[in-house]
C-alpha cells in the first residue's frame, strides 16, 4: 500500500472486511507482543503479575469451589494463568496462535518443572480436546471474531466441556465496544513500536457500525524511509447481556451468571470487561 492508497481509503469499512486481527502470529509482532504481555508497568496485553495472581485465586476459590480439575485456556498468551493453576494441581492446557507466546509458555513450563501441554493453533481450527472441568476464554478475546465465530468456539468449548463443566468468558460490555468505535482519529510519530521496529509514523481510525453493533480499529503504520504504508484493521462484536445470555444458551449452556470481573467485584483496571461463568448441562 502506498500514499495514494492511504488517500483514497474506503471511508466507512465494514466490519471485518479489511483484516480479521492485528498480526498476532506475524513472529517479528509476536516477539514484540510478547514483551508487552510481560511488562509490568501496564495491563495492556496482559494483567499485571499481582493482578493475575488475585484473579486466578477467585477463580480456583470461587468458580471452581477449591477443586482440582483439568483446565483449557483459550487464547492463552505465554502462559501466565496456566502456569499458577498448574501449581495449584490443575492439569492446564493452552491454545494460542502467536509462535513467540507459545515458545515463552513452554520454556517456562519446563523451567519450572510443570507439566502443562501447549497448543500453537488457531481457535477457530483447533482440536480442543475433551473432558475438562473449566475451559476459559479471557481479557476480551471473544469479541473479535465474528458472531458465527463466536458460535463455534464456544460449540467446541461445550463440547470439550465433561458433564457439569464450567465455560469462563470475560468479554467487553456493549458500552465498551461502542466506546472504542467512537473514538476519534489519532496519529504519532515512533521510534520503533508493536507494529514496526523502526521509526514511523502511526495513524488509528475507528468506526462504529450500528446496522451490525461493531467496532472496527484501522492502522496505517508509515515506513518515511520509502513511504510504505503497512494497513492493519480488526473489528469487535459487541453484545448486550441479553445477547451473551442467548448465544451461551443457544451453544449448550446453562446457569448463566454475571460478575463485575475475574475477582467477582467491580475493579477499575477493568471495567470495559466483565466476566460469565455458564455451566454445561449435566444433560450434554
Amino acid at each position: 500500500m502506498n500514499l495514494i492508497d492511504l488517500i483514497n481509503r474506503a471511508e466507512n469499512p465494514q466490519p471485518w472486511t479489511e483484516g480479521e486481527k492485528i498480526p498476532w502470529n506475524e513472529p517479528g509482532f509476536s516477539k514484540r507482543m510478547l514483551e508487552e504481555h510481560l511488562s509490568q508497568k501496564h495491563d495492556a496485553a496482559s494483567r499485571r503479575f499481582d493482578i493475575i495472581d488475585k484473579q486466578v485465586a477467585w477463580i480456583h476459590d470461587a468458580v471452581l469451589s477449591g477443586r482440582q480439575t483439568k483446565i483449557l485456556d483459550l487464547g492463552c498468551g505465554p502462559g501466565l494463568y496456566t502456569r499458577r493453576f498448574a501449581k495449584l494441581g490443575h492439569e492446564c492446557t493452552g491454545i494460542d496462535f502467536s509462535p513467540a507466546s507459545i515458545d515463552y509458555a513452554v520454556k517456562n513450563a519446563c523451567s519450572n518443572n510443570l507439566t502443562i501441554n501447549y497448543i500453537f493453533r488457531d481457535l477457530r481450527s483447533a482440536d480442543f480436546g475433551e473432558g475438562y472441568g473449566l475451559v476459559m476464554l479471557i481479557f476480551g478475546e471473544f469479541n473479535t471474531f465474528r458472531p458465527g465465530e463466536a458460535r463455534l468456539i464456544l460449540t467446541k468449548a461445550n463440547h470439550a466441556l465433561a458433564k457439569g463443566g464450567t465455560l469462563l468468558l470475560e468479554p467487553h460490555t456493549y458500552a465498551a465496544v461502542r466506546s472504542i468505535g467512537k473514538q476519534s482519529s489519532t496519529w504519532y510519530s515512533s521510534k520503533g513500536g508493536l507494529f514496526f521496529d523502526k521509526p514511523h509514523l502511526y495513524l488509528t481510525e475507528y468506526f462504529w457500525d450500528e446496522q451490525h453493533n461493531a467496532a472496527t480499529e484501522r492502522y496505517f503504520i508509515i515506513d518515511p524511509a520509502i513511504g510504505e504504508v503497512m494497513p492493519y484493521a480488526e473489528s469487535m462484536q459487541a453484545y448486550t447481556d441479553e445477547q451473551y445470555q442467548g448465544l451461551l444458551e443457544e451453544c449448550g449452556f446453562e446457569k448463566v451468571t454475571f460478575f463485575p470481573s475475574l475477582t467477582g467485584d467491580i475493579q477499575p483496571y477493568s471495567i470495559e470487561l466483565m466476566a460469565v461463568v455458564a455451566k454445561k448441562s449435566d444433560k450434554g
